[in-house]
C-alpha cells in the first residue's frame, strides 16, 4: 500500500478495567491470519520493526531480559523489557519499562483473535494508548497481508489520525 493512502481502520473492541493500583487497557482486534503468523509478528524483531512502536533487541518468543528501544523520529528511548511467558502461539507477556502487555491469540475461524492487556499507571493513558495500539495493529495487518505501510511511530501518528482515534477512544471508554 503506499503510504500516503494508508487511513485507520474501525474502532477496535476496547475497555479499561482496574488492576490493582493501576488499570489494564484490554484491546481486541481479530486478523486475518493464523495464529503463527501473528505470533511471528509479535516477536521477530525484524517483523517488529516493521509496525511496532519499538525496536527489540532479540526475539521475544523465548523468556529472559530484553531491550525495547521506542522509535519517535530519528530518536530512540530504550527500555528494559522481560519477557514473562512465551505460549507459542497462544499467550506472550512481557514487561516494558514499567508497562506490562499480555498479548493472547486465540483461533478465529482461518484467523486469530487477538486480545492485548497492556497494564498503565493512570486511566487516562488508556485513549491515548489504545489510539497508538490501533495504528500499530492497523501496520501489523498490512504487513501480515503482504502489502507493508511501515512502521508509524512517535509524532509521525499524529499525520494518520491518532488524534482522531484518541478522541473516539475516549469517548467509547467513557461510556
Amino acid at each position: 500500500m503506499e503510504r500516503d493512502n494508508f487511513r485507520p481502520g474501525p474502532l477496535a473492541e476496547v475497555a479499561r478495567v482496574p488492576a490493582g493500583d493501576r488499570w489494564d487497557l484490554v484491546f481486541v482486534r481479530d486478523l486475518r491470519h493464523p495464529p503463527e503468523k501473528v505470533w511471528a509478528a509479535l516477536t521477530e524483531p525484524d517483523q517488529l520493526a516493521q509496525w511496532a512502536p519499538f525496536l527489540a533487541s532479540r526475539d521475544l518468543g523465548t523468556p529472559g531480559g530484553a531491550t525495547l528501544s521506542m522509535v519517535d523520529g530519528d530518536r530512540t528511548f530504550e527500555a528494559p523489557a522481560t519477557v514473562v511467558r512465551a505460549e507459542r502461539p497462544s499467550l506472550l507477556e512481557y514487561t516494558w519499562g514499567d508497562d506490562l502487555l499480555r498479548w493472547e491469540l486465540a483461533p478465529a475461524g482461518p484467523g486469530t483473535r487477538l486480545t492485548l492487556r497492556h497494564r498503565i499507571e493512570q486511566a487516562d493513558q488508556a485513549p491515548i494508548m489504545a489510539a497508538g495500539w490501533h495504528l500499530c495493529l492497523d501496520v501489523a495487518g498490512h504487513l501480515l497481508d503482504g502489502d507493508p505501510v511501515g512502521p508509524i511511530r512517535g509524532g509521525e501518528a499524529l499525520d494518520f489520525g491518532w488524534a482522531r482515534l484518541r478522541d473516539a477512544y475516549a469517548e467509547r471508554l467513557d461510556s
